[in-house]
């Protein structure tokens, strides 16, 4: 595994001791995103990727937003971002996989476009090939993260997550759709990074409007996940991911 890997799991690793210490909700998804971390590291080590250092660079600055804001709410929660806010300040007794939701869902609208802005620079998305190749290993993580589903279902079961009869019926269906979440959350997140990208060549300003926009909408989609009622046909309704006009 890359050395910048392996710090970051070492940080998330003595995060999570704490967490778990705590008995923090925060510890579920923040468990996820270790053993998801790993698997990356590992497919780093297999050569899975087209550029792995920039997938290095990427994957610890990416994880550094979440990371970040989960240590500045154990300090100052009402500094963090809006959509961290209200994942993080959710109900402790909610269940495992619903913080898990919660967490994915901020991290990945609202993170994951400042991550790719942070580590594609303005002449980079002027070269068609290169943004291609961004894009093509920023699929490769999909991969990765399609193939974790099934185990963290049973991670997520031996922390105490709630299963009825009908979910344990309907797990092969909640899988697919998890993997289909993801593909389309993520395909907005590149439309939203092309929006930002537009945005920081117009000048600070502009970037730092189109930035707040992002956050609105994001913790509009992490409040909606919130409300009482089925989550799977909210997110059929309305998609994982967010768009910004």
């Amino acid at each position: 595994m890359p050395g910048d890997v392996d710090a970051l799991v070492l940080r998330m690793e003595q995060l999570l001791r704490s967490l778990e210490a705590a008995g923090d909700p925060a510890r579920f998804f923040l468990g996820t995103y270790l053993r998801t971390t790993r698997a990356v590291g590992a497919a780093l080590t297999a050569g899975r990727f087209e550029d792995p250092a920039w997938v290095v660079r990427w994957d610890v600055d990416f994880a550094g937003f979440y990371l970040d804001a989960l240590e500045l709410h154990g300090k100052r929660p009402e500094a963090v971002p809006a959509p961290w806010r209200r994942a993080l300040g959710a109900d402790p007794g909610l269940p495992p996989e619903a913080h898990v939701l919660l967490g994915m869902n901020a991290h990945i609208n609202f993170d994951l476009p400042q991550s790719l802005i942070a580590v594609i620079p303005p002449e980079d998305f002027a070269s068609s090939s290169l943004l291609d190749r961004r894009r093509r290993d920023h699929e490769r993580i999909d991969d990765v993260l399609a193939a974790r589903v099934g185990e963290e279902d049973l991670a997520l079961q031996r922390a105490g997550g709630r299963r009825t009869p009908l979910d344990r019926l309907l797990a092969p269906v909640n899988r697919q759709a998890s993997r289909l979440f993801l593909r389309e959350a993520r395909r907005k997140v590149w439309a939203n990074t092309a929006a930002l990208h537009a945005a920081r060549l117009q000048g600070e300003a502009a970037y730092v409007v189109r930035l707040s926009d992002l956050e609105a909408v994001s913790a509009e989609r992490v409040a909606d996940l919130l409300r009482p009622g089925p989550v799977l046909v909210r997110l059929a309704m309305h998609g994982f991911g967010v768009t910004l006009d």
